[in-house]
């Protein structure tokens, strides 16, 4: 599966804000954001300040969309499918996009604290390290529902990361959607999310006006 695999610091860089892709590292000194808050390339330092000046509208459209496709990991043929899933669905479709990405697998897995970062846990979940239900599964793209149960595999649980990770994520705070059980390494989608709980630097809007073009 194609997938981008250079620095994210530079997306961060070239969005203008943190978009925490290296989990706690972005909270540190060592964040490229704080020492570097440009953006990449020859005239970054250069253009520093100017924002979205001069933009048209498709040009906050696409950054819009690119943005969301950055912080979700996604590449565009599936964020684009993620998005004909939520036209389908009743209701706002900006809404229900953010809300088909947020019921990832591999977004689920971060939001019950048990990766730093959607790339960690995208990578835990390929690693076959979960369980959705009874049955295995490698699927980070899996879309879950409210009740799906995730949990760490057995065979998974004697590993160096595993049997660290209850005292790592006790100090993460999962989202009010989800139930987390660290005894059992193990959690529940309660409900979807609700606006507020998800990014709010997102502009839904925008991305609907793009693909409506």
């Amino acid at each position: 599966m194609a997938r981008y695999i250079g620095p994210v610091c530079r997306i961060c860089r070239r969005e203008g804000e943190k978009l925490f892709l290296k989990g706690e590292r972005c909270f540190t000194p060592k964040c490229a954001m704080e020492r570097r808050a440009y953006a990449p390339g020859e005239h970054g330092r250069a253009n520093q300040g100017r924002g979205d000046r001069g933009e048209s509208d498709y040009a906050r459209q696409l950054r819009a969309k690119q943005k969301a496709r950055r912080v979700y990991g996604i590449l565009e043929r599936q964020f684009r499918r993620n998005f004909g899933i939520a036209q389908q669905k009743r209701g706002l479709t900006g809404l229900n996009l953010l809300q088909t990405l947020e019921m990832r697998l591999d977004n689920v897995v971060f939001r019950m604290g048990w990766a730093s970062s959607r790339s960690e846990a995208r990578q835990l979940v390929n690693h076959g390290h979960f369980m959705v239900g009874d049955r295995r599964t490698d699927v980070p793209s899996m879309l879950l529902k409210p009740g799906d149960l995730v949990s760490v595999r057995e065979g998974s649980r004697k590993s160096p990361y595993f049997r660290e990770l209850r005292d790592i994520a006790e100090k993460r705070t999962p989202a009010p959607w989800v139930d987390r059980d660290l005894a059992s390494l193990s959690g529940r989608v309660i409900r979807l999310p609700e606006r507020s709980e998800i990014d709010g630097n997102l502009n839904e809007q925008l991305i609907v006006e793009y693909y409506s073009r």
